[in-house]
């Protein structure tokens, strides 16, 4: 390993003048009011630096005790706490998850099987992100592990790599599992606490801090207060602490696994975390090479250096750190706008300079960068609209469309009719909405609060023209996400089923409604096996037995008729006498 020699010290104090000018230029490009930065070298912090605002309102400063939420770099404190686990012989991450947390399900039952703990930290588990799936913030972690057997994968295991903070938030609950402590317990008792680092793991620990940054997001090209959105993935990016502490988790993972004289992980075991798994990428620039994960870190290589690495974000924070191991090299940069390029062009610019080379313009790559993003939104602001049938209208009247639609795993999405409009809201979020053409409406786009933006919703109906479902790309690796109509008028009443009751005939077939125990229709035909109802829409009630099968009980004092939906016509049965 490569040692700073006095030559170094002196060039890192010599980098400092031209360091800020990076560093205020980039920042007033990307409009990001406050950034960290901290440099490690030779075991030891060579520069802190802080610059802007940790809040714009309240004009106070950043400093480099300033506490940022790390967001994603959170994966490399949860795959280390693994590691350790995996070294006590507590668990073997190699073994499936299912033989530890025999709650974790999949919509494959073969993945279910044998996807790995492994396969949980390299995101190999063949889900895609499913990240509205956590992202409204209404979710204990245990309950989104329940969910996930209801999530559409797009691939095969270990077939490639797809992010996923899902399958971190199950190695957050393994750790719980078996260590007996919480997860935040357990990152202190054996990681932090040992590092001396101050960290938290919710926006309330962050708010309480005399320190805290404050978040900010952009819309389009306008900055604003980002909204308060907790991390329910814990496992995955909830952390939050400053550059000054985070040196140390650098200072761990350069010195393999020693900080300040003591180890607290075997050396084989930060190789492990560090080394290249599965491919993700192929480079964007010709000074990177071809980009792998591995267990919590990125591996990549930067102008001929290895790196290993991790940044985040989330809406109001931008974070990044980027570990040079074979040079004892670590650079965080920090900040309280959701991500840009701001933190890349600090990291390169210093490693540049470190490394003895002439630093890229990095900042003036970003800017273009930046401009063509922004000319992009109003280009595919114009395709949205070019692409909308105009002049089309929905086929029912709006009041049809009210109802309450659910997925297992993505919750329940109502729909209102109110003064001549309909209303979204789902999880706590709510918009009107607009129509675009057909049976398609869509949601706007709201800059101050959490909204899927743009979301177009598709009404599905049945045969006979009966909405029974609505559909959205809430997860654009699979297929539209279907949310299916709830039950709902007469069919749910148990006083009008009681009328139903009674004998109906279909020329020589004889159908005998009656109740069962709980309340619930059941049909007998002549010489066929009971037909069990569950009730759909109005009057309509589904075949539990026969997919696609649907019965209909009309009349207005007295039932007199029942009419039977299936996929060969239309058919209908008239009351009886007994």
């Amino acid at each position: 390993m490569a040692h700073l020699s006095d030559a170094q010290h002196a060039a890192i104090a010599d980098l400092i003048p031209e360091l800020d000018r990076v560093a205020v230029d980039a920042m007033a490009d990307w409009r990001v009011p406050g950034a960290a930065i901290v440099v490690v070298q030779d075991g030891k912090i060579a520069l802190k630096k802080a610059y802007g605002q940790r809040d714009v309102e309240a004009n106070l400063p950043v400093t480099a005790a300033t506490q940022f939420v790390m967001c994603s770099i959170t994966k490399s404190f949860t795959a280390t706490a693994m590691a350790l686990l995996h070294n006590e012989g507590r668990l073997d991450w190699t073994k499936p998850v299912r033989d530890y947390l025999p709650d974790f399900r999949l919509h494959d039952p073969v993945a279910t099987e044998r996807v790995t703990i492994r396969d949980l930290l390299s995101h190999q588990s063949g889900l895609p992100r499913h990240d509205w799936v956590h992202l409204p913030g209404d979710r204990a972690p245990a309950e989104l592990l329940g969910v996930m057997r209801y999530l559409e994968p797009s691939l095969d295991i270990r077939s490639a790599y797809q992010y996923n903070n899902l399958c971190y938030n199950v190695a957050g609950l393994l750790i719980e599992r078996f260590s007996g402590q919480s997860y935040e317990a357990f990152i202190r008792a054996r990681l932090t606490d040992k590092l001396g680092m101050t960290v938290g793991f919710t926006l309330d620990d962050l708010e309480s801090s005399a320190d805290a940054a404050r978040p900010y997001m952009m819309h389009e090209d306008t900055r604003l207060p980002a909204i308060r959105l907790p991390i329910r993935t814990m496992a995955a990016g909830a952390i939050n602490t400053s550059v000054a502490d985070l040196a140390n988790w650098m200072r761990l993972h350069l010195g393999k696994g020693v900080f300040n004289g003591e180890r607290l992980a075997p050396a084989a075991l930060i190789d492990a975390l560090h080394a290249p798994r599965v491919h993700y990428t192929e480079p964007r620039s010709a000074e990177f090479g071809e980009a792998h994960y591995g267990l919590g870190f990125r591996c990549q290589s930067y102008r001929g250096d290895r790196l290993v690495y991790h940044g985040g974000g989330w809406p109001g924070w931008g974070t990044l750190m980027t570990l040079l191991p074979d040079f004892d090299i670590g650079v965080a940069v920090l900040t309280n706008r959701s991500p840009s390029e701001v933190t890349t062009a600090l990291t390169w610019h210093v490693i540049d300079r470190l490394r003895g080379r002439e630093p890229i313009d990095w900042r003036e790559r970003g800017r273009k960068r930046r401009e063509q993003a922004l000319a992009q939104m109003q280009a595919d602001k114009s395709a949205r609209e070019k692409v909308r049938h105009a002049n089309t209208r929905s086929a029912h009247d709006l009041a049809a469309y009210a109802g309450d639609y659910e997925h297992p795993a993505y919750g329940l999405m109502s729909i209102k009719e109110q003064s001549g409009e309909l209303h979204w809201s789902w999880r706590g979020m709510f918009a009107a909405m607009s129509h675009r053409h057909y049976e398609t409406f869509e949601l706007p786009e709201v800059p101050d609060r959490l909204l899927p933006d743009r979301l177009a919703i598709t009404f599905l109906t049945d045969r006979e023209g009966n909405i029974v479902s609505l559909s959205a790309p809430l997860e654009p690796m699979v297929r539209d996400i279907v949310f299916v109509r709830l039950a709902a008028g007469d069919c749910t009443n148990v006083t009008f089923r009681q009328r139903c009751i009674g004998n109906f005939k279909s020329g020589a077939t004889m159908h005998l409604a009656t109740l069962d125990t709980e309340g619930h229709l059941v049909l007998k035909p002549d010489n066929q096996p009971p037909y069990h109802l569950a009730p759909q829409q109005g009057r309509r009630f589904r075949i539990l037995e026969l997919e696609g099968f649907v019965v209909e009980f009309r009349g207005e004092g007295t039932i007199d008729e029942v009419i039977f939906h299936q996929p060969n016509g239309t058919f209908i049965a008239q009351r009886v006498e007994d």
